[in-house]
């Protein structure tokens, strides 16, 4: 899994992301800018929830977002 320089402009860090990512609770496929990404919610070492974008979202190969998760993507929580 290759997380792209993007990804830390949060300041998110890169054990937060790829644990969230190993322990994701959900994956939501969406497509935005004519791409398919996943959504990938899940929490960070200390269990505060983040949202992730991965891509492509049939192989999820690289994280190229990453923040806390925000209030839009709560009802994928649902």
């Amino acid at each position: 899994m290759r997380v792209t320089e993007s990804a830390f402009r949060h300041g998110i860090s890169e054990a937060d992301i790829l644990h969230a990512f190993q322990n994701a609770v959900r994956l939501v496929e969406i497509e935005q800018y004519g791409e398919e990404r996943l959504i990938v919610i899940g929490p960070d070492r200390s269990g505060n929830w983040l949202e992730l974008v991965a891509m492509p979202a049939e192989s999820a190969d690289r994280i190229i977002h990453a923040d806390r998760l925000r209030p839009k993507f709560y009802e994928f929580l649902k």
